[in-house]
């Protein structure tokens, strides 16, 4: 199949929030726009301590993870943040993996967003097409 990389912008969903509010200015949401490497083996998003850092994040916890190469590690789960790609976005806690070098964008932002992998043209698009589709 290959590797499908793209980009994403992620923002601290306190700071969306309070400028929805009025109480912060829209241009000072922190975030970030990255490259990520979709893995659909991995189920959430993955980031590294500098970005969390970056953008504000608090830690509601801890998780035991398995690595692709089988080793465990226990990392941070965030608080949820937005993650968007194009027009599409979903709120969604990340793990962070202290010196993550790529950052993963796994199977449940991708169901948060609709988001399939065509595998032909080694890129992302909407399992609807352009509507998205939220399954309740």
């Amino acid at each position: 199949m290959g590797y499908v990389n793209t980009q994403v912008t992620l923002k601290n969903l306190r700071d969306v929030l309070n400028a929805k509010e009025g109480n912060l200015p829209e241009d000072k949401i922190r975030q970030a726009t990255i490259d990520v490497m979709v893995d659909t083996g991995a189920s959430m998003l993955v980031i590294n301590e500098k970005l969390f850092q970056q953008l504000g994040l608090n830690s509601i916890g801890e998780s035991e993870i398995t690595l692709a190469n089988e080793a465990k590690e226990t990392c941070k789960v965030t608080e949820p943040l937005m993650i968007s790609w194009e027009d599409r976005f979903t709120p969604m806690p990340a793990l962070v993996i202290k010196d993550a070098q790529d950052f993963l964008l796994g199977v449940l932002p991708l169901e948060g967003m609709d988001l399939i992998v065509d595998t032909v043209n080694q890129k992302l698009v909407g399992a609807h097409g352009k509507k998205t589709v939220y399954r309740v």
